[in-house]
């Protein structure tokens, strides 16, 4: 879990999040097991404010240009501000189950 821990700590420490979670979907797709290939990041954060999505992700894929470059393949990212985390109940996108890969 080295790169899970690398990405909560670069997220703490620049966003301040109100929430953070960083979870490691590896397991979802056809890749060894144990890997440390496809994460998914719901971030709230004061930060996000006035910033467009694309905007938001761009912030967040740079915070993590080295964990990105070291290996990790997909990063799948909800960047929301504390307000329209409060209005979607607290919960974050589910991300589809992969097809890719060999699966079917």
């Amino acid at each position: 879990m080295q790169i899970r821990n690398a990405i909560r700590q670069t997220l703490t420490a620049e966003l301040a999040p109100a929430h953070l979670e960083v979870h490691n979907e590896s397991a979802m797709h056809n890749v060894p097991p144990g890997s440390e290939t496809h994460f998914k990041v719901v971030a709230v954060s004061e930060v996000f404010t006035g910033r467009s999505r694309v905007a938001r992700h761009r912030l967040v894929y740079g915070l993590l240009a080295a964990q990105l470059a070291g290996g990790v393949h997909a990063l799948a990212v909800s960047a929301l501000t504390p307000e329209e985390w409060r209005r979607g109940g607290g919960e974050g996108r589910r991300s589809p189950p992969c097809l890719g890969g060999g699966r079917t």
